[in-house]
């Protein structure tokens, strides 16, 4: 999976940011019902940082409008974290925000408030991305970025089907319970354990009253 991030890599940072900010500014000037979400982004600093590859990118909100610049003199706000098969998931795919971050695909940190307008951009930002690299910069490269994008996808996909079937074969060469017995184990346990309780009260009771007929005798 690393030689196909590999041309991302090869890119300079600089190059990046341009190609970012370029597709965003288009975006956003094209769609101009996101413009109060803009606003309540006025000032906000992120810090994006691409784990396989090492690039770090700063997308800052000014005037209404977005910058993307391979620094930032301004702390940022909110830092966001992911591999490039995730942010591709996120783009390309459209996954659910919620649902990458809850997977930990999708990292974040840094003030909880930024972090839940970010959230409601991405939420907001119906993006395709492939025809907006294509009408920024030429069919060719829109194409290219468009089908690594999904090729990374794709191979974790496969990657993630393939460790789960290892991990089921070695669980069930170990002579592992089912999940259906494990369920059914537990009911018995339960069960057990009421009964247990149950017991223990009679005993109770039954101390209880051997103690007051002694009481009673003295």
């Amino acid at each position: 999976m690393s030689v196909m991030f590999l041309p991302l890599k090869l890119i300079p940072v600089p190059v990046q940011c341009v190609v970012l900010a370029s597709v965003l500014q288009v975006f956003f000037k094209d769609n101009q019902e996101l413009a109060s979400t803009l606003d309540d982004l006025e000032g906000k600093v992120f810090r994006v940082f691409i784990k396989d590859t090492g690039a770090v990118l700063f997308i800052g909100f000014k005037a209404g409008t977005v910058w993307v610049h391979p620094s930032s003199e301004q702390r940022p706000d909110v830092k966001i974290e992911s591999t490039v098969t995730g942010f591709a998931r996120l783009s390309f795919a459209k996954e659910d925000p919620d649902a990458l971050v809850m997977q930990q695909v999708l990292k974040l940190s840094g003030d909880s408030q930024a972090m839940l307008l970010f959230q409601k951009l991405l939420h907001e930002l119906d993006l395709d991305w492939e025809f907006e690299l294509r009408r920024a910069f030429g069919d060719f490269f829109g194409r290219k970025v468009a089908k690594a994008a999904y090729g990374l996808i794709d191979a974790e996909k496969k990657m993630r089907e393939q460790s789960t079937k290892l991990i089921d074969h070695a669980l069930r060469s170990m002579d592992t319970p089912s999940a259906e017995n494990l369920q059914l184990w537990q009911a018995g346990v339960e069960s057990v354990a009421r009964k247990v309780n149950k017991l223990q009260r009679q005993l109770d009771k039954l101390e209880h009253k051997m103690q007051q007929a002694q009481q009673e005798k003295v």
